[in-house]
């Protein structure tokens, strides 16, 4: 299945909850914002949330000292 992640196509097996995906991912679920084709995701509806091929997400994850994580940095290609 075929979902944009912060403006980038990447591929995930389905089916996939919105909670599996962060866990994919490696990130820490208290230091993330997710929304999902535009509208924010409450952290306790993410187990619950199924994400579908072409789905949206935009995942903000709070770093002190600006350092970026590393699944969510894309190379301009």
């Amino acid at each position: 299945m075929k979902i944009q992640l912060n403006g980038h196509e990447r591929e995930f097996t389905a089916p996939l909850s919105l909670s599996k995906l962060v866990k994919q991912l490696g990130i820490k679920e208290d230091r993330v914002a997710v929304e999902l084709n535009r509208n924010i995701v409450p952290r306790e509806m993410w187990s619950q949330t199924a994400l579908s091929e072409g789905d949206r997400l935009e995942v903000v994850h709070f770093v002190g000292g600006g350092k970026s994580h590393p699944n969510l940095r894309f190379s301009p290609t």
